[in-house]
């Protein structure tokens, strides 16, 4: 019988525990293990909970793992989330517009876009062919009581508190098997051949493993104090570097209720995100230091949260935006923070550890041989890092806001990356459309190879394969940053129809509104969470 292969987590956090608990949930049967897990984590490192967003994918690691979602929403203060609202991004007046989850039915040629271009654009385009920007403003969640049985079908995800989500994974974990030890990474031993072959720990432990999995988040004790590999920086199309937070107890402000979307809101250095929990809100001011030192951050933090918030601590959380050469190199995979980081501006952060996961076991080195599977698992989180950064630089390129020294740093022509600057440039010559990705190469793109960082692998043109953001999403930011509003005048006129929202989406809200509570209504109901009085 082959031996189980052991793989040793260095490092614990959201990151770390959803390696661990996915890992032995895909490939542990209890009459097959195929591997051995061990978790490090230091006591010495400081836990930072700021609340988290996620994308509709978080859906597919709870049902692998065994997860109830009711369950899983109460023990971590989750709330759903159907969209995120964007305020202020374009013009910095009021302006609004919605990027929703939900997917409208797509047929080869899709026309309800087109349709919408052709009309004098007086409602928003994403109100238009998805319900849920409807129902966010109405504060109704996806789902009806369960004694109803009620499924619109909606395709969300959650708010969390991802400290708490990662003490839910270990309690799940190691009941089934894996094992923890809180200790400290004192040294690393490698072989002849590069490989590394044990870690040494401050309690005396000498773990040695086949697989190496650094969840050390920036730090990256393994990839790159040991390994050396590469950063590859990104902060020329994403200016933010910190981050300043403030947590809202309802016993604080209570508003009355609680948003089922994430909000953004642009203001004078960055941006700042809502995100609402069962026992709070949590906010944060996404800014860059170039623009705003930590008292002017704080400050305008402040006010915007208003004056409830004065007796609140602020945390500050710095950050820096880029990703690996190479994830994997040898033996050792990075995941989590110590793979890369980009802003949270799309909640794509747990998002590239539930991929790198979910990769890793459908390239689990079963066999040995890692090298195969090694450079295709590099060439996916690639692929992914670039496509989240040109549709993360995507909003910052199509803003027509001057009013400050960082909105006007934003419009600089180096500030876009090439590959959005190439997806403009054709798009103005028609519409998005579905085949713009089966081969997601544009005129004017440049021939630029994967950063080997002096790594053997593959090295050839990242593409974007639209894994996460394919037509849909770039349609809901482009037309929601008004992109074509020039060239719709040129092309269909300026006396146009007035737009309206499709026939299906208006019955399906008319039936969401008849059907399904509000969003604080059902948990309060389904999780137990506390009524609080309005302020």
């Amino acid at each position: 019988m082959i031996s189980p292969k052991k793989v040793v987590i260095v490092g614990g956090g959201s990151a770390g525990w959803m390696v661990a608990a996915y890992l032995d949930a895909a490939l542990n049967t209890p009459a097959l293990r195929v591997a051995d897990i061990t978790l490090v984590e230091s006591p010495d490192v400081p836990r930072i909970g700021v609340g988290e967003a996620t994308i509709p994918s978080i859906r597919h690691i709870l049902a692998v793992i065994g997860l109830d979602e009711v369950e899983f929403l109460k023990r971590v203060d989750g709330t759903f989330k159907h969209a995120i609202k964007y305020v202020d991004w374009v013009h910095g007046n009021g302006d609004s517009y919605y990027h929703a989850f939900g997917r409208r039915r797509l047929e080869p040629l899709d026309f309800s876009a087109t349709k919408w271009l052709k009309s004098d654009r007086s409602l928003p385009f994403s109100t238009t062919i998805s319900a849920q920007p409807t129902l966010c403003e109405d504060f109704i969640g996806p789902n009806g009581f369960p004694e109803d049985r009620t499924d619109f079908g909606f395709n969300y995800a959650f708010h969390m508190n991802a400290l708490k989500f990662a003490d839910y994974l270990c309690e799940v974990a190691t009941a089934r098997g894996v094992t923890h030890h809180l200790d400290h990474l004192t040294d690393v031993e490698m072989t002849e051949n590069g490989n590394i072959a044990a870690i040494k720990t401050r309690g005396g432990l000498r773990l040695d493993g086949d697989l190496f999995i650094d969840c050390t988040g920036f730090s990256a004790l393994l990839i790159e104090k040991k390994l050396g590999v590469e950063w590859i920086d990104c902060s020329q199309w994403l200016l933010g570097d910190r981050a300043v937070t403030i947590q809202v107890p309802y016993e604080t402000n209570y508003p009355g209720y609680i948003r089922p979307n994430t909000l953004a809101t642009a203001v004078s250095a960055g941006w700042i995100w809502e995100i609402p929990l069962q026992n709070r809100r949590a906010w944060g001011y996404v800014h860059s230091s170039q623009f705003a030192n930590e008292d002017q951050a704080e400050r305008e933090l402040r006010e915007f949260v208003g004056s409830f918030a004065d007796e609140l601590p602020a945390r500050f959380v710095p950050f820096k935006v880029g990703y690996r050469a190479k994830a994997w190199v040898k033996n050792c995979i990075a995941i989590g923070l110590s793979a890369g980081f980009l802003e949270p501006l799309e909640s794509t952060g747990l998002y590239m550890s539930d991929l790198a996961t979910v990769m890793l076991s459908e390239h689990f080195p079963h066999h040995g041989n890692m090298a195969p599977l090694a450079d295709r698992y590099n060439r996916i989180i690639a692929d992914r890092f670039h496509e989240i950064v040109d549709f993360i630089n995507l909003h910052y390129c199509l803003t027509q806001r001057e009013d400050s020294e960082y909105w006007r740093e934003i419009r600089r022509p180096e500030r876009m990356h090439d590959r959005v600057r190439a997806k403009l440039e054709f798009w103005r010559h028609k519409p998005p459309a579905m085949p713009d990705w089966e081969d997601a190469w544009f005129p004017g793109q440049p021939d630029t190879p994967l950063v080997s960082g002096g790594l053997p692998g593959d090295h050839r043109p990242p593409i974007d394969t639209a894994g996460v953001f394919g037509l849909s999403s770039y349609e809901a930011i482009l037309y929601g940053m008004d992109f074509l509003s020039d060239e719709c005048d040129r092309w269909y006129g300026k006396n146009r129809p007035p737009s309206e929202v499709l026939l299906p989406v208006a019955e399906r809200i008319r039936s969401a509104r008849a059907s399904l509570p509000r969003h604080d209504a059902w948990l309060q109901r389904v999780c137990g969470m506390p009524e609080f009085r309005s302020q």
